[in-house]
């Protein structure tokens, strides 16, 4: 069989990608043509591949450093690639910073242009823009209650929720979302829900009080792994974001907030159905940083979250824009 050339293979959908990484205390570096990273243990140094045809984001976290090379070869695979803080969070600064981490977007001017013509058609008419905004709620809602009343691993983790509470939760939100009036509108009823969602978690997975508190939330292992989880998130949807063709800024309702808000927006989607509950069982259960992210990892590519993100970006773009008058 003769030899294949890297330019002779398919590349691979990135809403067929399986790998997220986050990295902390190593270094990524090209060895042998492959982009690796690599770890000290006492005087030996460890060498793990990245295969990054099969990845979406390489977060980057405390005590690493990259190499010229393997940023050539990571921006030639596609792969968002951001650095962090310890666990997913704090910030560093940079030239391009969405919802705390220092983006750096592959280089590729050949992404679809169809998504984002119809994006910007539709965004500068703001009746348009918040019927976009209610749509992306709306799908939010739709994944809540899927996963939490569906899902076979969360019942056998035990999380056992109040189907009735969450139906009636969940209707309450669908028609406060539908006679919203404006953005804020919809931001106030979006906390509201978050709060109830809270409430209910803590209930099913029997966890206690609980109160949401971000960035330096002490030993409240939940918050921290809501912390840790949503940033995980925040790496698909600015993948989502970037295989369209979106930029960060053309949000529909978190724009008004935080730079980069469609990030924010396409996240919603999975934050409360994926990582919100897992991040309760794992503080129930005890798990470490390592456990609870190799969970939600997991999880995201098991319910094909990325896939979801990508075709409810798509569909909005199209069928907003479709609405407006020629």
């Amino acid at each position: 069989m003769s030899d294949l050339s890297p330019t002779d293979l398919k590349s691979i959908l990135h809403s067929k990608r399986a790998n997220l990484y986050y990295l902390e205390h190593c270094r990524v570096l090209v060895n042998g043509g492959r982009v690796e990273y690599v770890t000290d243990e006492g005087k030996r140094s460890l060498y793990w591949n990245i295969p990054i045809a099969n990845t979406t984001t390489l977060l980057l976290g405390t005590g690493t450093s990259v190499t010229q090379a393997a940023m050539r070869e990571l921006a030639k695979a596609g792969v968002l690639v951001g650095f962090c803080g310890g666990g997913g969070t704090p910030l560093f600064s940079a030239n391009e910073v969405d919802f705390d981490i220092a983006w750096f977007c592959p280089q590729s001017e050949y992404r679809p242009t169809q998504y984002l013509q119809a994006w910007v058609r539709f965004w500068f008419d703001e009746p348009s823009r918040l019927a976009a905004a209610r749509a992306l709620q709306q799908a939010r809602l739709q994944r809540i209650e899927k996963h939490w009343t569906t899902s076979r691993e969360l019942k056998q983790g035990g999380f056992v929720i109040a189907a009735d509470s969450l139906n009636e939760l969940l209707q309450r939100s669908r028609e406060g979302i539908e006679s919203a009036a404006d953005n804020a509108s919809l931001l106030t009823d979006e906390a509201r829900l978050s709060k109830a969602l809270f409430k209910l978690c803590a209930q099913a997975t029997r966890y206690g009080e609980f109160t949401r508190a971000k960035r330096g939330s002490g030993a409240d292992p939940a918050n921290r792994f809501l912390d840790h989880g949503n940033y995980l998130a925040y790496g698909l949807a600015a993948s989502a974001c970037w295989v369209l063709g979106l930029p960060h800024g053309l949000a529909v309702l978190h724009g008004k907030t935080r730079r980069g808000g469609l990030v924010f927006d396409a996240a919603d989607l999975v934050k409360d159905a994926i990582i919100l509950p897992q991040a309760f069982l794992s503080a129930v259960r005890g798990d470490d940083e390592q456990a609870f992210r190799q969970a939600c990892i997991e999880a995201l590519t098991r319910t094909e979250s990325l896939d979801f993100m990508i075709e409810t970006l798509q569909q909005i773009a199209l069928s907003t824009a479709a609405k407006i008058s020629p």
